[in-house]
């Protein structure tokens, strides 16, 4: 039988594929991951990780035992907190959070209905920043986030908010001259980037590397928060795909938004840690969808 913490250890390492960042999540050192993903090997009879000095893989049949695992040990928590809940109900503190102003009136409505129907439960809302939204989720300081999809390695919910895409650009900018882009002239401008800890899902989704007929896309800098990315937009210094919305509750002089006539549309909803996954979080995406019919 394996114990927890090793099975912890080999899932962490699986992830980051990296000694030190494993131990640092964990807070252990990186010997006791060593010592533990060695006693794993011996115990299974084959190596589950190739090691160089440099790099960290998974090797065929350390993939199949991670991929095994880790439904399981989900399952595992979700039973847990099912259990919880039901000796519970629907108590204690949510933890909600909404990202771009847009989606903050979908997420009022979701708490006002959740709070109707379950007055025992104490809904905290707050405004996440790009920045830490991932962290927020894993840390537990939030709870469900009212955000764009795609999200790695979070669970999703119904869509919420569905829009089309639009193009930032400068307001001087020779673009403005026309009514509608297509997503071929991202090639032939620098696309101003999102910070580095957001998803790479996200950022392909977002700001791709090359338009739809394979043209590269140049990387303009990246910005810290959306509303500095619209900035270096009004300086000149890219152009920026973003959500038709943006024109409303981003108004510039110095932006202008042209509509992406073949972009497919930007969709929001609530996302969730899947081992999170507790019948608050269930009941309010319930909440969410019941308050915000499409």
């Amino acid at each position: 039988m394996l114990e927890r913490y090793e099975v912890e250890t080999f899932l962490t390492l699986a992830d980051e594929l990296h000694f030190g960042r494993t131990a640092e999540r964990l807070r252990i050192s990186t010997g006791r991951v060593s010592h533990v993903i060695k006693k794993l090997e011996r115990q299974v009879g084959a190596p589950l990780f190739t090691r160089t000095s440099r790099v960290v893989r998974l090797t065929p049949i350390g993939r199949q035992f991670a991929d095994d695992l880790a439904p399981l040990v989900a399952a595992m928590g979700e039973a847990f907190h099912r259990a919880v809940d039901a000796g519970r109900g629907v108590t204690g503190t949510l933890r909600v959070a909404f990202l771009g102003e847009w989606t903050a009136p979908v997420l009022l409505r979701a708490v006002s209905l959740f709070t109707e129907r379950h007055p025992d439960c104490r809904v905290e809302v707050h405004e996440a920043q790009l920045a830490t939204t991932r962290s927020g989720l894993l840390d537990g300081s939030t709870d469900v986030l009212i955000a764009s999809y795609p999200f790695d390695g979070m669970a999703t919910g119904p869509a919420l908010i569905r829009e089309g895409r639009a193009l930032a650009v400068a307001a001087d900018h020779p673009l403005t001259q026309e009514l509608s882009v297509s997503l071929e002239v991202l090639a032939d401008h620098p696309v101003v980037q999102y910070p580095a800890v957001t998803s790479a899902e996200f950022k392909r989704d977002r700001t791709p590397e090359r338009t739809p007929s394979g043209r590269p896309v140049p990387k303009g800098p990246a910005g810290n928060t959306f509303s500095e990315m619209l900035s270096l937009v009004a300086l000149g210094r890219g152009v920026l795909p973003v959500g038709e919305h943006t024109r409303r509750y981003y108004p510039r002089p110095d932006v202008a938004y042209l509509p992406i006539h073949d972009a497919p549309p930007i969709e929001r909803g609530p996302v969730w840690l899947p081992t999170n996954t507790t019948a608050r979080v269930r009941e309010f995406v319930r909440a969410a969808t019941d308050a915000n019919p499409r």
